[in-house]
């Protein structure tokens, strides 16, 4: 199988899906398997199979492009890996396409699931950047969301982050909790701030069908935030971390100058990557294509030569997720680049669609680039975007 073609652009980024959780969240919708408090690397069988069937994944794509310059392992609990797991796979990946020197190497780690050898161990195989998933600083929160963590595993994690010295670390906080007042959420964002992360993403709760909150919850009706509260949220979140030096660079993620993720930008500027894994959604060829969601199924697919059998995703459609994922972005889009790309016709219609969004000030045209306003094309992107769908569709 080769999947690259110039045409479509050299992929040099890797999503690699690790589905095991201690417990499932009840918010989480994503394809995982709950493997327990005290099942973790060599001692689980289950990640043991896994990790091998994984490999063979890995080993199989065939591949005429450049060195990765970007590794995220994410979940799931990649945490739950143990040092020798996490190396085969890196040492895998390294024998099929290549590492590029200083190239970021991510993983998302949870608190409580790991201690100071594991993560020294995870340093020294190459991981130079972790995500640490703390959601909230209240213990009653953390209960509600069914989280596995207490907040002194939150510090006692970030005590061993800083003594490991990674230079890049992040913090993943969720907005719009059952029950979360706004006086917590400012609790949650100036402590997230005192422990000194370079990145923190924000995340707004979304309640999805077949989840434990899908089930306990209906958007909109209490003890869920109201609107106007989750609006305060967005809008606090994004005072207190641009006071606190963080650059607002895309709708859910604050950096440090210097300390975007080079990763997640290849998904905002819809570059080509690899994807490997249960349920992981590679962009390879012009095709988007997501690994069966099932354990036993995702094992077959692979037994069976793991062929991507999808077509090329269509201009318009391309067209449409440029938009979708590169207004995101602070910066937004090139007008330029869309111009060349889709045809001066495209871009006026999009211009045509847009004026209303203008006038309001939640888009803008600064610097040739298209862009939505903080805060507040941010917070009605989706107004806007379900608007140019529905245009250019």
């Amino acid at each position: 199988m080769n999947h690259q073609v110039n045409s479509f652009g050299i992929a040099s980024s890797a999503y690699i899906h690790i589905p095991f959780c201690r417990r499932r969240c009840f918010y989480c919708d994503f394809p995982v398997s709950v493997v327990g408090d005290r099942a973790r690397g060599e001692t689980s069988g289950t990640i043991s199979q896994y990790v091998e069937v994984l490999c063979e994944e890995i080993a199989m794509m065939a591949v005429t492009g450049e060195p990765l310059k970007t590794i995220f392992f994410g979940g799931g609990t990649p945490s739950l890996l143990s040092i020798e797991q996490l190396q085969r796979i890196l040492a895998t990946v390294e024998k099929r396409f290549g590492v590029a020197a200083g190239a970021e190497i991510s993983m998302e780690v949870d608190p409580g699931t790991f201690d100071l050898a594991h993560i020294s161990g995870y340093c020294s195989v190459g991981v130079n950047r972790v995500s640490l998933g703390v959601q909230a600083f209240q213990g009653e929160l953390l209960q509600l969301a069914g989280r596995s963590h207490t907040v002194e595993d939150i510090l006692t994690s970030v005590d061993l982050i800083h003594q490991v010295g990674i230079a890049e670390f992040s913090l993943d906080l969720i907005s719009g909790l059952p029950h979360q007042s706004l006086e917590q959420w400012q609790d949650s964002l100036k402590q997230a701030v005192s422990l000194m992360p370079t990145h923190i993403s924000i995340y707004d709760l979304t309640i999805e069908v077949g989840t434990a909150f899908g089930r306990y919850y209906k958007p909109g009706d209490k003890p869920l935030p109201t609107d106007e509260t989750t609006v305060k949220m967005y809008k606090m979140a994004q005072q207190v971390l641009t006071s606190g030096s963080y650059e607002h660079y895309e709708i859910s993620n604050y950096a440090l100058p210097g300390h975007q993720c080079q990763h997640n930008r290849v998904y905002w500027e819809n570059r080509p990557y690899y994807a490997f894994g249960m349920g992981a959604a590679s962009y390879i060829e012009g095709k988007r294509f997501t690994r069966p969601r099932k354990t036993q199924e995702y094992y077959q697919w692979v037994k069976a030569g793991a062929v991507i059998d999808c077509e090329v995703t269509p201009p318009e459609e391309v067209l449409l997720e440029t938009l979708m994922l590169g207004l995101r972005l602070a910066e937004g889009v090139s007008v330029e680049m869309l111009s060349q790309k889709f045809g001066e016709e495209k871009l006026k219609e999009i211009h045509q669609c847009l004026q209303p969004y203008l006038a309001k000030g939640w888009v803008e045209v600064v610097g040739g680039r298209l862009r939505l306003s903080d805060p507040q094309g941010f917070l009605f992107s989706n107004v806007v975007l379900a608007d140019l769908f529905k245009k250019l569709e």
